[in-house]
């Protein structure tokens, strides 16, 4: 009985980041489905260039801040709701907008502390990305200047400047994972694509099969594949709570709920 008990439980995932979390959202969720059969729970904060300290906006959409969106509320209400709560493993991914955004490298530290706290205090296996400072280190002032108008027109951060924020707080994320017990995962300079921002779709998958691994979820030699209609489905689902055109709106979360797989947007 009590097997079938624990085999009933769902399994519980949380994921923070921005825009390679929601690229590549549905290979996630088809990674984790097939090392971990059964009923499954996401709860994800990301979009494009999601922030974790402050409210962000791209084109006439704006998103709060990681730390700020409802994603805390419902884990507690979650772990409330049950009395034996399932197991919760976490990835803390696609660290780096803020800095773009002006804020300083102890700023962003501070609040993904934050974040990984919280997250400890949920008791979660929890991975981390480091930043991509190899795909960085090969950005010169031309590819910088042509990125920087196209994703961010409104920084004001120097080539030279970036790069050294960025090896300051890849190294403050070592810290954290240090002090917390976090898996740390590396992004090999062949997983992104010319904006040294975005990773290769066909990279995702080694991305989410190593958080797999952090998580401690049975390896499977089969490749995971997403059809172009979960892709498209989950694609068009919206976050709890975003501005759009000036207009906030809210959309009832989980997004999507059926055959066994519930998953939520923040």
């Amino acid at each position: 009985m009590a097997a079938v008990e624990l085999a009933s439980r769902p399994r519980s995932f949380v994921v923070l980041g921005a825009s390679n979390v929601s690229r590549g959202l549905p290979r996630l969720v088809a990674a984790v489905r097939d090392r971990s059969p059964g009923s499954l729970e996401f709860s994800v904060a990301a979009g494009h260039g999601r922030s974790y300290g402050a409210n962000s906006r791209i084109w006439m959409r704006r998103l709060p801040s990681i730390l700020w969106c409802g994603i805390w509320r419902a884990l507690d209400r979650i772990s409330d709701l049950r009395t034996d709560p399932p197991p919760l493993h976490a990835l803390v991914t696609d660290v780096g907008n803020d800095l773009l955004y002006g804020f300083p490298a102890d700023q962003v530290a501070t609040w993904v502390r934050e974040a990984v706290a919280r997250l400890v205090a949920r008791k979660a296996t929890i991975a981390i990305t480091r930043l991509p400072l190899a795909s960085i280190s090969g950005v010169g002032s031309f590819r910088y200047s042509l990125l920087r108008t196209l994703y961010v027109p409104g920084c004001r951060l120097s080539l030279d400047d970036l790069k050294s924020a960025a090896t300051r707080l890849d190294q403050q994320l070592l810290a954290i994972a240090a002090e917390f017990g976090a898996t740390v995962i590396e992004q090999p300079q062949d997983w992104y694509a010319f904006d040294a921002i975005h990773i290769r779709r066909r990279s995702l998958d080694r991305l989410w099969s190593e958080s797999c691994d952090a998580w401690g979820l049975t390896s499977s030699a089969a490749r995971p594949r997403t059809t172009l209609a979960s892709w498209a489905h989950l694609g068009s689902r919206a976050a709890e709570v975003r501005m759009l055109a000036g207009r906030m709106r809210y959309t009832r979360q989980p997004t999507i709920e059926r055959d066994g797989l519930r998953i939520s947007l923040y």
